[in-house]
């Protein structure tokens, strides 16, 4: 489905973290329904490396790209060099930025602010040399445990939301300045869907849940599930965003949610009904108390207005969308 006018056959793109969940959805769009547009997919591909907390440095999965036609490039966006080989061997029309270190539970500030904030600010000049508008992932974790969803309510609870309150903070710098090109941040709320399943333990809870009843086992929730509420959104929606916000009203961050709070007692729920598999639920201690947020939903009245942005999957729709993939990952495993 296309989502605007833009004949993208013509230019040239680039994704940051394209071998990722939300970046390779993004390559596939316009590999599907641009066959002719030139895209550059810049990751660093996963390695052995781990953070402190044991998980992956980097998602990036050769796998998330097969069927990919288009170019592929292997590379840190931490590596000054490499930035300069893409800024002189390619003009770019559009760059989406998704690279990330997405751990929330990360705590290597120096990394996460390197590779967060400071290479984002180098991709942004790039981004101004070449008149590319820039669409970059920013988070709903920059809103941590307010109890309001819209810009200037911000008050992340770890430095990964810190991080991209700091990206948002140089955009509306740039946007200020009054750059020639669009700048678009997008926060996501809580994305699940196709192609997340190289995240591994922080994949969503939907694929998570997904497996533990295809694997006859009794869905564990944490004590208190029911009032443990997020803004739960289908990729199709988060890609309908991206696409949106390259031709937008208003240069802005802008969040990317249903704007309807739902509990993860609902995610196994429909889970349950969809599977037809009931083996009732188990619930357990939350460790995460005061690390964590117990209740997002985003207010989408801007985003509305400046993107045309309409989500198109309750959690109803988007889960039985993805039923089939969920299925074929366990028959994998």
């Amino acid at each position: 489905m296309q989502y605007n006018d833009i004949d993208f056959n013509t230019k040239t793109i680039l994704i940051t973290g394209g071998a990722g969940f939300i970046g390779s959805n993004l390559a596939f769009y316009f590999q599907n329904n641009y066959p002719n547009a030139t895209v550059v997919v810049f990751d660093s591909f996963r390695s052995g490396e781990t953070l402190s907390n044991g998980n992956l440095k980097s998602f990036g999965h050769f796998s998330n790209l097969l069927g990919f036609k288009g170019i592929v490039i292997s590379g840190d966006i931490n590596d000054k060099t490499a930035l300069k080989a893409l800024e002189s061997n390619y003009t770019f029309d559009y760059i989406f930025h998704q690279a990330a270190i997405s751990d929330t539970t990360a705590k290597e500030q120096d990394l996460m602010i390197a590779t967060n904030v400071n290479a984002y600010e180098d991709l942004l000049k790039i981004a101004i040399k070449h008149n590319a508008n820039m669409i970059y992932a920013s988070s709903a974790a920059t809103y941590g445990d307010s109890d309001r969803f819209e810009v200037g309510y911000e008050s992340p609870n770890n430095v990964y939301g810190f991080s991209k309150v700091m990206m948002d903070n140089i955009s509306y710098r740039y946007m200020k300045e009054g750059v020639n090109i669009a700048i678009v941040g997008l926060r996501y709320f809580n994305v699940y869907g196709e192609r997340e399943i190289y995240k591994n333990t922080t994949a969503s809870m939907v694929l998570q849940f997904g497996h533990q009843i295809l694997g006859g086992k009794t869905p564990r929730l944490f004590e208190g599930s029911d009032k443990i509420l997020r803004d739960f959104i289908y990729i199709e929606d988060v890609i309908q965003a991206n696409i949106l916000a390259t031709d937008p009203k208003e240069s802005g961050v802008y969040n990317v949610g249903t704007g309807k709070a739902r509990s993860f007692e609902d995610i196994v729920n429909i889970l349950q009904r969809e599977l037809a598999i009931d083996k009732g639920k188990e619930y357990i201690p939350n460790p995460y108390i005061g690390a964590y947020q117990f209740f997002t939903q985003a207010n989408i009245e801007s985003t509305q207005e400046a993107l045309g942005y309409e989500p198109r999957f309750s959690m109803e729709e988007g889960i039985r969308a993805y039923i089939p993939e969920i299925k074929q990952l366990h028959n994998m495993r």
